[in-house]
């Protein structure tokens, strides 16, 4: 018997758009002998279920269940392709959690974990992963430029604390333009971190569970036709995405030890893309994501082609996986 499957997407953050094209594919790739798949946004002032003739349908809130012509709908699955708040920080993992609904991220503890950079490195660096040098600022704090600099050096990246897809995010290189680049941050987020700059190649590592084992995708080197791997660099073209990445058999076995043991350390399930850059020949950790994109041009799905994983396989698992973990 077929499964009902929601997948949710859109959001409330900046990413709502690249969510609403991965959870498109999402929709596109499942297999539909097994899974009734169902398109649910996520919105602020409403959540929907959208048919392929674009009628909406609202959601009850109180069990996450659609009503169509008089049947009601419930989901055995969700499938969260949402990036950013509030599907990628904890707070769409707590409601299925409390309504019993198996989805396809990680729990709601780790996702807030995740989701807020300062207290994923805070909690990985007694651990030994190593990252760059940091500086912290809440919204309101009084900005010390020199302690600041002392601190990270320049350049340094200002970034906000609980954002994705580079949004927020600002090369430094001179102490006038430190402030600005502060401001900007704050317009994502009433937290920022701000930190050093680290020289070298970057790469991104994609951990799954794949049919009840933890795997390591093949890796990708990001080489950003810009400034560094921004916006227009991940979504624009403005970038190549090598996979598998031109490491030496050295630097592999080390970054894939690396992602590993931070899938594993953090107790994540489902989906992890994590980036790194190689400084002094190590691997650094910049930061965890949790609800990767999902489109054919994003990272997480190109590097599960070069395993040999259809994005059919790759989402099918992820569902299969959340049926089988205890709710």
């Amino acid at each position: 018997m077929q499964k009902h499957i929601g997948i949710i997407m859109g959001g409330y953050s900046s990413e709502y758009e690249i969510s609403l094209k991965s959870g498109q594919v999402v929709y596109e790739s499942l297999d539909a002998s097994k899974y009734l798949a169902y398109r649910i946004h996520i919105f602020k002032d409403r959540w929907v279920f959208f048919d392929i003739y674009g009628d909406e349908f609202p959601v009850d809130k109180n069990d996450f269940s659609i009503m169509i012509n008089e049947t009601k709908i419930s989901f055995d699955c969700v499938f969260n392709a949402i990036h950013g708040s509030p599907g990628e920080d904890g707070f769409m993992q707590g409601y299925f959690e409390l309504l019993g609904i198996p989805h396809t991220s990680c729990t709601m503890y780790q996702a807030a974990l995740t989701f807020n950079k300062r207290d994923l490195l805070s909690t990985l660096k007694p651990y030994g992963i190593k990252c760059a040098d940091s500086y912290y600022l809440n919204l309101g704090d009084t900005v010390n430029e020199i302690d600041i600099i002392e601190k990270v050096g320049l350049p340094c990246f200002v970034k906000a604390n609980k954002a994705g897809s580079s949004f927020g995010i600002s090369k430094v290189y001179k102490k006038e333009d430190l402030n600005k680049a502060i401001d900007v941050a704050f317009k994502e987020d009433d937290e920022i971190i701000i930190e050093s700059y680290l020289d070298g190649t970057e790469v991104s590592v994609g951990v799954i569970t794949y049919n009840g084992k933890t795997r390591v995708l093949p890796i990708t080197e990001i080489v950003s036709d810009n400034d560094f791997f921004d916006y227009k660099a991940k979504y624009l073209g403005e970038s190549k995405e090598i996979t598998p990445a031109r490491l030496t058999k050295e630097q592999e076995e080390k970054v894939n030890i690396v992602a590993k043991s931070v899938y594993e350390i953090l107790k994540l399930s489902g989906f992890s893309r994590s980036e790194y850059i190689f400084n002094n020949g190590e691997p650094h950790l910049l930061e965890v994501n949790t609800i990767p994109g999902f489109t054919k041009e994003s990272l997480l799905p190109q590097q599960a082609t070069c395993a040999g994983i259809s994005l059919t396989e790759l989402f099918g698992n992820a569902i299969e996986e959340a049926l089988n973990k205890k709710v």
